[in-house]
């Protein structure tokens, strides 16, 4: 299964944090630290996103 949808049925909560965490086959801290990490990513990706949509409409 895609581990990306492992992890999205997380946050809509189908699957509690243990739950994905077994089904990824890591520990729930583990989870915790990837789920922090992909987090700051996609606030670092929608950050450079938003600033090329700006000057690209300028």
């Amino acid at each position: 299964m895609d581990k990306r949808k492992v992890i999205n049925a997380y946050r809509r909560g189908f699957l509690t944090a243990q739950e994905c965490a077994q089904v990824l086959g890591i520990e729930r801290r583990q989870l915790e630290d990837l789920l922090t990490d992909s987090t700051e990513e996609l606030y670092r990706h929608s950050s450079a996103t938003a600033g090329h949509r700006q000057s690209a409409t300028k």
